[in-house]
């Protein structure tokens, strides 16, 4: 059994094509897919599988299809793992908590596709923007978002990804002037992005009104083992207080540099990072944020295999 400390990716990972040779080549990752079609009443995994790319990338859509392929991926390995903990960047806080059997898969693929729908529905009645700030440090970035919110327009720091990369969000007006600041304040690069509305900021508060309601009506169990939490960047090993951050998460910053320094203290020596779910970012991120760690990424079938084949 491997010890092991698992990270889900969040939206912006999806691809067309995602976990399909995956569901080929494991009966369990099929019986997955197979639940989250069930669960939504429609065929998910066609989406992501075949496209079209426009309507995957919608985020009640995508938010969905990341999380079944994480827990895809998870079902496979799982007999494999002694998971000492789990985080998850935004979205996949909640793959996070069902690798731990804080939820069952229906209820979650359930939530998530709700969340998007409720985010993507705050959006539109807001207009919203984020914009990625790199070579500049949080602690700078966050004093320049409060300069930039005037006018009841407002900018904040919604995803700290990085030691030098943090992600903006809030009216667009307001994060103009604050990414104009940080390139002034000497950043590297400043991009925008493109998203359906200012996640992880106030802006949301319409979406996380709603989806608590959503929240409160789901079981939770007690999860098997810790989750670090993106609001607080601290172990989570309750039900309560899981549905506490996971409703507060959509108006508060991901502070994912804290949840992996967080990680990386609790996990101690001899234990594997493994990212389970689509892309290499977490992966990426955690070299950035944890000097020496050497994360494994598991998306595919082939990485799947080889992970399998060195543990013999």
């Amino acid at each position: 059994m491997v010890k092991s400390v698992l990270l889900c990716p969040g939206q912006g990972a999806q691809f067309v094509g995602m976990g399909r040779d995956v569901a080929e080549q494991f009966a369990a990752a099929r019986t997955v897919f197979q639940a989250v079609d069930e669960a939504l009443g429609f065929g998910l995994s066609q989406v992501m599988w075949e496209g079209p790319e426009a309507e995957l990338t919608l985020t009640h859509n995508a938010q969905p299809a990341i999380l079944a392929h994480s827990l895809a991926v998870h079902a496979v390995v799982r007999p494999a793992l002694d998971p000492v903990l789990a985080a998850g960047h935004s979205l996949g806080e909640y793959s996070a908590y069902s690798t731990a059997g804080c939820l069952a898969l229906a209820d979650a693929a359930r939530l998530v596709r709700r969340r998007g729908e409720l985010m993507l529905a705050a959006g539109e009645a807001r207009t919203g923007t984020m914009t990625a700030v790199l070579g500049l440090n949080a602690a700078e970035v966050e004093a320049i978002c409060r300069e930039s919110s005037v006018d009841g327009s407002v900018v904040v720091a919604a995803n700290i990804n990085a030691p030098d990369q943090t992600v903006l969000s809030g009216d667009p007006d307001a994060v103009e002037r604050a990414g104009a600041r940080c390139k002034q304040a000497g950043a590297k690069r400043v991009l925008p992005l493109k998203v359906s509305g200012a996640f992880h900021s106030p802006l949301m508060q319409p979406a996380a009104l709603g989806l608590q309601t959503v929240l409160d009506s789901v079981e939770l169990a007690e999860p098997a083992f810790p989750i670090v939490a993106n609001v607080t960047a601290e172990l989570v090993s309750d039900a309560a207080t899981a549905r506490a951050n996971l409703g507060a998460q959509l108006t508060s910053p991901v502070n994912w540099v804290a949840s992996m320094q967080c990680a990386a203290r609790a996990s101690g020596d001899s234990v594997r990072f493994l990212e389970i779910g689509p892309g290499k970012v977490l992966s990426g991120l955690l070299k950035r944020i944890v000097p020496g760690a050497e994360p494994q990424s598991l998306g595919s079938a082939r990485d799947i295999t080889g992970f399998m084949e060195a543990l013999g």
